[in-house]
C-alpha cells in the first residue's frame, strides 16, 4: 500500500513541476500526450484509493460540476483600490509629491495594470489554502474551488517560501479565449462578454468549477504581504516569489526618475496591443517597502503607488461594406466590414452597427474613414465619422435593407423594438439552422455529435429542415456524408435517442420560443404541467405566472398559433420527447411554501442546493437571490454567509436549519 502512496505522491510532484514548466516558463519538458497519460494515472489511482485524497491534487486543475455557495472571507489585509488618473501631469505630481515626502533617493517600480479581477491568494506551508475575491475590499467571496483550476496559479509551491503569506493580483481572460467564448456565444445567440474583464468575473463566480476550467483564465500576481517578507524593496520580493513558481510579470521595470517612468508609460501605450491578455494603463509604486509605511493611506488608498489610465483606444480605418445576419428568432444584425486595423492585441475587420438608429445617427456612407474603439478594451464598435476626410469619391450613404439578406422577404420592425425582423420562420434558411442549433445545443436537449457545421451539411443534404427531421435520421443516411462514418452516426443516434429523457422544462427551452429562456422554461413547465395546457393557456393565464409579462405571453401565444410549430410539437412528442412533468414531481408537489421568498445560504448534508432550490419550487416557494425585507427566510446550512447572516438579523428575517426545512415540507 506504501508503494500506492509514495506514486500517487510521484505523480503529484512530476505534474506540479511539468504544469509550471507549461503554463508558467512556457518551456514544456514533456509531450501533451505523456502529460495527460501521467494525469489520467493519478486520476485512476485517486479514485481507487480515496485515502489518500489531497485538495491541492494537480487533479483540482479540472473542476467539479457540483454547485457551491462562495462564502464571504474578510481579509486580513484590507484590498484598498489605487487612485486613478489619465494625466501625465498628474503622474509628475505624483512623483514631485513623494520626492518632496521622503526628502531623499527612491524606486518607482513600474507594472502593467491588467484589466481583469482582483484575488487575493492565501498559502501555507507552500500549499494554496484560499482565494478569496476583492469583495468590498474588506470582505470578499471565498472562490479557491474555481481559481484552482487555473494552470498559472500553483497549487503547491518550490524553493524557500514563508510559512504563510498573501500575494494578490489580477484573473484574466486571455484575447483567445474571450474571443473563443463569445463565438460560442453568439452561435447561441446569448448576449455576448463586453470585455475581458467582465468575462473573467463573470467566470469567477460560476457555481459549476468544470465550466471554469473550460474557460481557460490565466493570473499575473503583483503584490506580496506578510510578517515574513524575503526582502525590503517590493519589485525585489516579486522576483524572489517568482522563484517560488508563481507567475509574476516579466514587464515590472524599476525607475529612478520621472523621465524613465514616462518612457515606460509611452512605449506599453502603443507595445500593450501585441499582449495577449487585456491591459488598461500602468501602475506606479514606490519601491521601498519602509518608505511606503513613511507615505501612509489615505482612507481609500495608498499614498505611495498611483494608476495612469490609458486613453480608449481608437483607430480610423475604412468601412468597404454593410452586410447584414439573420438569427434564428429572425432578428436582422448590420455588421460593418473596414479595413484590417489592430485594436488591443487584435486585428479587427468588422463591428456591430446593431441596428437602423445607429446606422441613421452615424450618417454612414460607403467608404467613410470611421473611429473604430474598445473603450476599455470592448467589443468593436464605430463611434464617429472622420467628415473632414469624405473626398468626391464618397460612396451611397448607408440604409438600412427592406429586405431580408436570405430569403428576400420584406422586414418587419416590431413597434417599442429597435430591431427588423425576417418574418419568415418557415423558409429562411439561417432562422431554420440556427433554431435546430439552439434545440440540440447543451442547455436544451444536448444532442452530442451534432454542431453547427453538421447541422448546416444535413440542411444543405435535405435530410432536415425542423428539429424533429434529427429524429428520422439513420445510420446509413449519415455515414455516407463526406467527414462523416459508421461510428460518428451511432454517436449521434445514440445521444438522440438519450434526449428522450431529458424534462419537460429543457425541452420546452430546446422549441426556441421568443423570450422564453431556460428560467422562464421552468415557471412554464410548473404552472402547465403538459405542452397542452400550456397551449391552451390565454393571456390572462399567461400573466398569472409569476414573472410572466405581457411580452413574453404574447410571444408564446404567437408560437402557438403557427399551425407549423404546433404540428411540430405533436411530432416531438409522437417521436417520445417529454412534453408534460413525470408523475413523481407531480405527486411530490405541494402548496406548503405557496407565496413564501426563500434565500438559500451555506453548505447542506442531506441534499445539495440545486437540489433544494428544486423542493422549494415544487412546494410553491419561490428562489431569491437576496435577502430584502421582502425574503420570508432563510434556508441556512453550514458556513452561512457572514453577510447574509448580518442582513437577516439587521431585517429580522428569520433563519431556518436544513433541519427545520425538511420538516417543513414533510
Amino acid at each position: 500500500m506504501n508503494d500506492i502512496k509514495e506514486r500517487i505522491e510521484l505523480l503529484r510532484d512530476m505534474l506540479h513541476r511539468h504544469n509550471y514548466n507549461y503554463y508558467v516558463l512556457n518551456a514544456p519538458e514533456i509531450s501533451d500526450k505523456e502529460f495527460d497519460d501521467l494525469m489520467r494515472e493519478l486520476q485512476d489511482l485517486e479514485a481507487e484509493h480515496p485515502e489518500y485524497a489531497d485538495p491541492n491534487s494537480p487533479t483540482m486543475r479540472v473542476g467539479s460540476d457540483l454547485s457551491k455557495e462562495f462564502t464571504q472571507v474578510e481579509h486580513k489585509y484590507p484590498m484598498l483600490s489605487l487612485g486613478n488618473t489619465y494625466s501625465e501631469a498628474e503622474v509628475r505630481e505624483f512623483f514631485e509629491r513623494v520626492k518632496k515626502q521622503l526628502g531623499k533617493e527612491f524606486e518607482i517600480c513600474c507594472e502593467l495594470k491588467y484589466d481583469g479581477t482582483s484575488i487575493s491568494l492565501t498559502y501555507e506551508q507552500g500549499r494554496l489554502v484560499r482565494a478569496v475575491t476583492r469583495g468590498d475590499g474588506v470582505r470578499g467571496d471565498d472562490v479557491t474551488d474555481n481559481v484552482k483550476t487555473i494552470r498559472t496559479i500553483p497549487l503547491v509551491l518550490h524553493g524557500d517560501y514563508p510559512s504563510e503569506f498573501e500575494i494578490r493580483g489580477e484573473i484574466l481572460m486571455p484575447w483567445e479565449s474571450f474571443e473563443r467564448l463569445n463565438k460560442e456565444r453568439e452561435a447561441r445567440e446569448e448576449p455576448l462578454f463586453a470585455n475581458p474583464r467582465n468575462a473573467a468575473s463573470g467566470t469567477l463566480k460560476l457555481q459549476n468549477s468544470s465550466v471554469v476550467a473550460e474557460r481557460k483564465l490565466d493570473a499575473y500576481l503583483y503584490y506580496l504581504l506578510g510578517e515574513q517578507l524575503p526582502c525590503e524593496g517590493h519589485y525585489e520580493n516579486l522576483q524572489t516569489a517568482a522563484s517560488w513558481g508563481l507567475k509574476i510579470s516579466e514587464h515590472m521595470k524599476k525607475a529612478h526618475s520621472i523621465e524613465e517612468v514616462m518612457d515606460y508609460i509611452n512605449y506599453w501605450d502603443v507595445e500593450r496591443k501585441n499582449l495577449p491578455v487585456a491591459t488598461d494603463g500602468i501602475v506606479l509604486k514606490v519601491n521601498d517597502i519602509r518608505q511606503q509605511r513613511l507615505l501612509g493611506y489615505t482612507a481609500k488608498s495608498p499614498r505611495w503607488a498611483i494608476a495612469y489610465k490609458f486613453q480608449a483606444e481608437r483607430a480610423l480605418t475604412r468601412l468597404n461594406k454593410v452586410t447584414y445576419q439573420v438569427g434564428r428568432t429572425g432578428a436582422i444584425t448590420p455588421v460593418a466590414n473596414l479595413d484590417p486595423v489592430q485594436l488591443s492585441g487584435t486585428v479587427v475587420q468588422r463591428a456591430s452597427l446593431h441596428n437602423a438608429d445607429i446606422i441613421a445617427g452615424l450618417d454612414l456612407h460607403i467608404g467613410d474613414m470611421v473611429y473604430v474603439e474598445k473603450g476599455g478594451e470592448i467589443i468593436p464598435k464605430i463611434t464617429g465619422v472622420d467628415l473632414d476626410a469624405r473626398g468626391i469619391l464618397l460612396g451611397d450613404k448607408v440604409g438600412f435593407i427592406t429586405r431580408c439578406p436570405e430569403c428576400g422577404t420584406p422586414l418587419l420592425r416590431i413597434e417599442g423594438e429597435a430591431a427588423h425582423y425576417c418574418p419568415n420562420q418557415a423558409a429562411c434558411p439561417p432562422q431554420i439552422k440556427g433554431r435546430i442549433e439552439h434545440f440540440i445545443s447543451r442547455k436544451a436537449m444536448n444532442i452530442d455529435g451534432l454542431g453547427p457545421e453538421t447541422v448546416d451539411l444535413f440542411f444543405q443534404q435535405g435530410m432536415i429542415n425542423d428539429a424533429a427531421d434529427l429524429y428520422t435520421l439513420t445510420v446509413d443516411d449519415i455515414k455516407r456524408l463526406e467527414r462523416m462514418g459508421e461510428k460518428s452516426a451511432l454517436h449521434i443516434l445514440d445521444s438522440l435517442e438519450r434526449s428522450k429523457q431529458v424534462p419537460y422544462e429543457r425541452t420546452l427551452f430546446a422549441l426556441g420560443i421568443r423570450f422564453v429562456g431556460e428560467t422562464v422554461a421552468k415557471k412554464l413547465a410548473k404552472a402547465f404541467p403538459s405542452i397542452e395546457e400550456l397551449e391552451q393557456a390565454d393571456l390572462q393565464k399567461l400573466i398569472d405566472v409569476d414573472e410572466i409579462g405581457e411580452k413574453i405571453a404574447n410571444s408564446i401565444l404567437q408560437f402557438f398559433a403557427d399551425e407549423k410549430n404546433r404540428l411540430l410539437v405533436q411530432r416531438l412528442k409522437a417521436i417520445g420527447l417529454q412534453f408534460a412533468r413525470k408523475e413523481d414531481e407531480m405527486t411530490a408537489a405541494s402548496d406548503k411554501l405557496k407565496g413564501l421568498s426563500i434565500v438559500i445560504s451555506g453548505v447542506f448534508t442531506e441534499h445539495s442546493r440545486e437540489e433544494y432550490k428544486a423542493l422549494i419550487e415544487q412546494h410553491g416557494g419561490k428562489n431569491v437571490g437576496s435577502i430584502s425585507g421582502k425574503t420570508s427566510f432563510v434556508l441556512a446550512g453550514d458556513n452561512m454567509g457572514p453577510s447574509k447572516l448580518e442582513k437577516a438579523q439587521k431585517l429580522g428575517v428569520r433563519i431556518v436549519s436544513e433541519k427545520e426545512f425538511l420538516e417543513m415540507i414533510s
